[in-house]
């Protein structure tokens, strides 16, 4: 099935939207997770759209790392026609395992990705010792990556921000990793679990080179599936330390879900970022 014209329509549309601000040089992209419906029936049709909409660059997720190598290619080869980046990858942990880090690190050479990410620890960790074990596997990850000009990374959910036998396990990772594994930020997770995301930049100088900025809202009728911009996230002070402290090289917009069509809701959320950016 291919993307339908009202979706090809509401994405070129987004592209008369005013260029960014030259206030900032930081590019937006989307975490294609926002469209996964989209791409698991056109693939294709997704990233043209997503380009046509004005966004800069695309972080897969995990089923990109069943691709094979050739189908790789031609997903490298549409991304360089239509100007998108690939700028890095969601994996599950499993990815990290040895046997498993050469092949994705091809995968993600050929896309030109430079960031493999941990999308989450996979099973549940009970212990702070646990913590520490993931921490050890990010470390060799980033060990082997680094070879090939990559770095490893962890993106949060709610858990690592809730304490565990008296430590937060962010803050263990944080203290277990090396300076070249990238603690990328999702700020609605971390809001949702009472954390403060500008101390948490501010607390880790360099290491915060990729945020998620999925929104949030208190208010139960709307909790993640509020719009960018108009949840309950401090953006302007996330974006002030993300760029002066914590290293940010690209944000990605990630949503959930919204009462709009996913595709219509991606347009959106560009729209509320670059209005907001351009009176930063």
């Amino acid at each position: 099935m291919k993307t339908n014209r009202r979706q090809f329509l509401a994405a070129a549309a987004a592209a008369s939207l005013p260029a960014f601000s030259a206030k900032s040089k930081i590019p937006v992209g989307l975490e294609l997770y926002s469209l996964r419906d989209m791409m698991k029936t056109d693939l294709m049709g997704t990233i043209r759209a997503v380009a046509k909409m004005g966004y800069e660059g695309v972080e897969f997720f995990s089923p990109y790392a069943d691709w094979s190598l050739e189908q790789a290619k031609e997903v490298r080869k549409l991304l360089d026609e239509v100007g998108l980046k690939c700028w890095s990858t969601h994996n599950s942990a499993k990815v990290f395992q040895a046997e498993n880090l050469g092949r994705v690190t091809e995968l993600n050479s050929i896309l030109g990705s430079r960031i493999v990410i941990m999308a989450s620890a996979g099973s549940k960790i009970e212990s702070i010792d646990g913590w520490k074990a993931v921490a050890e596997t990010l470390n060799q990850a980033a060990d082997s990556l680094k070879q090939a000009g990559m770095k490893a990374g962890f993106h949060n959910h709610q858990v690592e921000f809730l304490p565990l036998a008296g430590h937060k396990p962010i803050e263990v990772l944080a203290r277990n990793t090396s300076q070249d594994v990238v603690l990328q930020l999702d700020v609605g997770t971390c809001l949702q679990a009472g954390s403060d995301p500008v101390a948490w930049i501010e607390k880790n100088p360099g290491r915060i080179r990729s945020i998620h900025c999925k929104e949030w809202s208190a208010d139960p009728a709307k909790g993640y599936k509020v719009l960018f911009g108009e949840g309950d996230a401090p953006w302007k002070a996330i974006f002030a330390a993300a760029e002066k402290t914590g290293g940010v090289e690209h944000y990605l917009i990630e949503q959930e879900g919204s009462n709009l069509a996913p595709i219509d809701t991606v347009q959106r959320c560009l729209e509320n970022f670059r209005r907001m950016r351009s009176s930063t």
